[in-house]
């Protein structure tokens, strides 16, 4: 069995059809016909049984296909991880971040880097996440580097303090509220939130303030990022409290400042300790670290 074979079987997997697979593959189809009978000869066992015009997995199929996912994942960060410590002069960062500081924070960061000229040839890949996704995924290597917020019990990464993000209340027009210039826990607490997902650090930050006011809060939705909680709050469904942003502007809602100790959240730069991170990455965590050391 090899490389190719794996490509096919998982292809064939995915689209269900010999021939629509084989275009996608650029191979013809009598010959992914007879690589996948080839494996299954080896294997022992049958991976696709006919359904109609299509095929799906079998049971066998289904199970094989786990280890080929596997496979297939480690040979591609492999793949990665070889052509970045090859580059010479250059070289990638994979990096994520909470959505909060996807609009100004991270891109003022990167643009920054690569002014200096020597650093005109590293490349980024950037993606946007929760807390726990994003944490989980830099430690299966999807990630070099991620901002997000501190998680107590991951004692295997090493979390940086930043950034700090101010916390709003966001209210749809015409709220009873709107007139205030600032409000407190007690002051909202009558009205439904519009909340962070339990992944989210934010949530986590928003709970406690609850907690500390002995308040139970009316929780009406809960999203994954502000904009669709800002959405929201401006169709007049509830309110929210959210990490500041340029993007609350593209909204028609009315921002108030929080009146509570706890009204700022610290974002963090982790990483994975004992990782060994390649020269880019190590390059744009230094600078990450300096500049925003010069600017607290």
């Amino acid at each position: 069995m090899n490389l190719n074979q794996l490509y096919y079987f998982k292809t064939l997997a995915e689209l269900e059809h010999y021939t629509k697979a084989a275009e996608k593959l650029n191979i013809s189809q009598p010959t992914l016909s007879h690589s996948i009978s080839s494996m299954e000869k080896e294997l022992g066992a049958n991976l696709f049984e006919k359904q109609g015009r299509n095929v799906v997995l079998t049971k066998y199929g289904r199970i094989y296909m786990f280890y080929v996912e596997n496979a297939l994942t480690q040979l591609e960060l492999g793949k990665n991880q070889i052509e970045r410590l090859v580059s010479e002069g250059g070289g990638h960062v994979g990096l994520a971040y909470m959505t909060s500081v996807g609009t100004n924070f991270v891109p003022g960061l990167i643009a920054g880097f690569l002014d200096d000229p020597q650093n005109k040839n590293i490349s980024f890949s950037c993606y946007e996440g929760n807390t726990k996704t994003l944490l989980y995924n830099l430690k299966r290597e999807k990630y070099d580097l991620v901002f997000c917020s501190m998680v107590e019990a991951e004692g295997d990464v090493e979390f940086i303090p930043v950034f700090e993000q101010s916390l709003v209340v966001i209210l749809p027009e015409g709220h009873p509220l709107e007139d205030r210039k600032k409000v407190t826990i007690q002051d909202i607490c009558p009205y439904p939130l519009i909340s962070y997902t339990k992944e989210s650090g934010m949530r986590r930050i928003i709970d406690d303030m609850f907690t500390k006011a002995q308040i139970m809060p009316n929780i009406l939705c809960q999203f994954e990022d502000v904009n669709s909680m800002a959405g929201l709050v401006e169709k007049n469904q509830g309110i929210a409290i959210v990490t500041d942003s340029q993007a609350l502007h593209n909204y028609n809602v009315t921002k108030l400042e929080l009146d509570t100790p706890y009204s700022r959240r610290m974002v963090y730069m982790a990483y994975v300790l004992n990782r060994y991170l390649p020269p880019a990455v190590e390059k744009f965590k230094d600078y990450t670290i300096q500049r925003t050391k010069a600017k607290k």
